[in-house]
């Protein structure tokens, strides 16, 4: 995507302007001539297959990987011309979570201080902050080794809100951590939100749906989609389809019932153990499934149907992003 068709940042002058960045290892290109921008207040969910070249494309926005050519800025500073100053406004959370294993969580984030050029109170306050964020409290003197994934991605993630950057850039935050600690981060990202422009690489789609106000999806190296999660959940086939799903009925029966229903087009099938879901899609689907949901609500009714569930569908992410992504592999390499 070059810079003539990068969509608008979304709320003020962006914060993370990427201009036309490539990178190629040899014959093979990793990220090929990417572009967009993010503004303050932006949750940017960064997609795509393993191999399609998020990490590649996070650690150049960073300073860690030199481009081949284009360029980042972060807040103005060109990552090139100006990285010191690019990287002071910069929060990052890498793949895995690298750390010093033998030091202690504390010692870690103090070392992190001083790497930041904090000192005395301020050094002990921000400790403070992000240890509390990041519930660590009850580890802080255990040596990083020894503490479990989950424990050691939440001192990386720590370690990147240390310095209260207004620039978040994280490869996988929830990776490793329980459904409790994945809720906590969310939350705790959703808070940072309004003040930071935020890029998070995640595999996870219902993260996307819970905590991003934008998907951008690329495949070998090229991006592929960028808009809301709704606006991408819309491109879906499932878009104002309708699902119905019943408990020990005669599926064939009550399939032909549904398809009596006017402005049904086709219907879908899915047997789940002792349910079944019907999806039902709509003629145009474009029109708002409001008034199938009361159609089919109706009939269940008049059937005396065990309904178990019924809802329109908003979209499925993970159908649009298999149909905008070709494969896991790239031949040839692979980047991350």
């Amino acid at each position: 995507m070059t810079n003539e068709n990068r969509p608008a940042p979304a709320g003020g002058d962006p914060m993370i302007v990427i201009d036309n960045l490539t990178k190629r290892f040899g014959p093979f290109t990793a990220v090929d001539n990417i572009g967009f921008s993010v503004a303050r207040g932006e949750v940017l969910g960064f997609l795509g297959p393993n191999g399609a070249g998020k990490s590649t494309t996070m650690k150049m926005i960073t300073g860690f990987l030199a481009p081949t050519s284009g360029t980042a800025r972060i807040c103005g500073h060109d990552i090139l011309v100006a990285p010191l100053a690019a990287q002071r406004e910069i929060g990052y959370l890498p793949e895995g979570a690298p750390a010093y294993g033998d030091m202690t969580a504390l010692g870690f984030l103090r070392f992190i201080a001083r790497v930041r050029r904090l000192s005395g109170s301020a050094a002990s306050e921000a400790i403070d902050r992000a240890v509390e964020a990041t519930e660590l409290g009850g580890v802080l003197e255990q040596p990083i080794d020894t503490l479990s994934k989950g424990f050691r991605r939440r001192v990386g993630l720590a370690q990147a809100i240390l310095h209260n950057p207004p620039v978040l850039i994280m490869d996988e935050p929830t990776d490793g951590l329980d459904p409790n600690q994945k809720f906590e981060v969310r939350k705790l990202i959703g808070r940072m939100a309004k003040d930071k422009a935020i890029v998070i690489s995640t595999h996870i789609l219902e993260e996307v749906d819970a905590i991003c106000t934008r998907a951008l999806i690329i495949d070998r190296g090229r991006v592929v989609a960028d808009g809301t999660p709704g606006a991408l959940m819309a491109r879906s086939r499932y878009h104002n389809a309708v699902s119905l799903t019943l408990s020990g009925q005669s599926t064939v029966a009550i399939a032909e019932k549904l398809r009596n229903l006017p402005g049904i087009s086709t219907i879908e099938v899915t047997p789940r153990g002792e349910e079944t879901t019907f999806t039902l899609f709509p003629e145009s689907a474009s029109e708002s499934d409001t008034m199938l949901v009361d159609a089919v609500a109706r009939l269940a009714r008049e059937e005396n149907w065990p309904v178990r569930a019924l809802y329109g569908e908003p979209g499925r992410l993970d159908e649009v992003f298999r149909s905008l992504t070709r494969s896991d592999t790239v031949k040839g390499g692979a980047a991350a």
